[in-house]
């Protein structure tokens, strides 16, 4: 999960799962008498079958589980049961509650409809999930999450009607969904609506990000933004 092997400024929760993993392997290393420096690349089935990546608990149901979802149903998008099913893999590695796992199912559906050329009007009906129901196999979403596929996010007051992007995924998701369906078209509409949110705001503004840079692409993104992202990139590598 880090392209350098250290992590900072990351959730409890995932930091606590990464720990985790790193004793899991330990265990495993000392066990079969193999060297740390090889015990990420075994490939023998009977080892790994005796690992368990999944390193969280229940109850565990954070936003950090949504915000780094897009790589798995980018993909996975020309299969989208295989895309959503691996998204909620991707969160349940680091957050054990079925409502995490959910809110990946279906925000990994949504990303993957984007790709497959869904209208937005398509991503936000409130039947999205009915409509799609056998992407998402033999196991329905559970309450909460069914019902921000319902359209609980539809709210034109926001913050006023109870939107809040705080730290629990489900809030987190339902934040990021207002902003894309309000954000008139905008990619910058919504990633402002989401800051302006506060609480969580960095999470609630990467979430939104997945979905409506998939939907728009990159050529909607602000230019003034790129251009700065551009210059501190390059000022940073220089």
């Amino acid at each position: 999960m880090s392209s350098t092997g250290r992590y900072f400024d990351i959730g409890a929760a995932t930091a606590q799962s990464l720990d985790e993993f790193i004793r899991r392997q330990k265990r495993l290393a000392k066990k079969y008498d193999i060297s740390l420096k090889n015990i990420d690349y075994i490939s023998d089935p009977n080892l790994l079958g005796q690992f368990q990546v999944y390193c969280s608990t229940s109850g565990v149901a954070g936003n950090g589980a949504l915000m780094r979802l897009a790589p798995v149903p980018l993909f996975f998008y020309k299969h989208p049961k295989e895309a959503i099913e691996f998204s909620g893999y991707s969160g349940q590695i680091t957050h054990g509650d079925r409502k995490a796992y959910d809110a990946c199912r279906y925000y990994g559906a949504l990303i993957c409809a984007t790709l497959n050329g869904c209208t937005k009007d398509e991503l936000l009906d409130k039947a999205f999930y009915k409509k799609h129901k056998e992407w998402f196999g033999d196991k329905q979403l559970c309450e909460e999450i069914k019902q921000i596929a319902e359209g609980s996010y539809q709210k034109k007051g926001g913050y006023q009607d109870g939107i809040r992007g705080k730290g629990y995924i489900v809030n987190a998701l339902e934040a990021a969904l207002w902003a894309f369906w309000s954000d008139k078209d905008s990619f910058e509409n919504g990633v402002l609506a989401a800051v302006n949110l506060g609480d969580d705001t960095d999470t609630t503004a990467a979430i939104y990000g997945q979905l409506a840079g998939a939907y728009y692409g990159y050529r909607k993104l602000p230019k003034k933004w790129v251009e700065h992202v551009t210059y501190f990139r390059n000022s940073l590598l220089n």
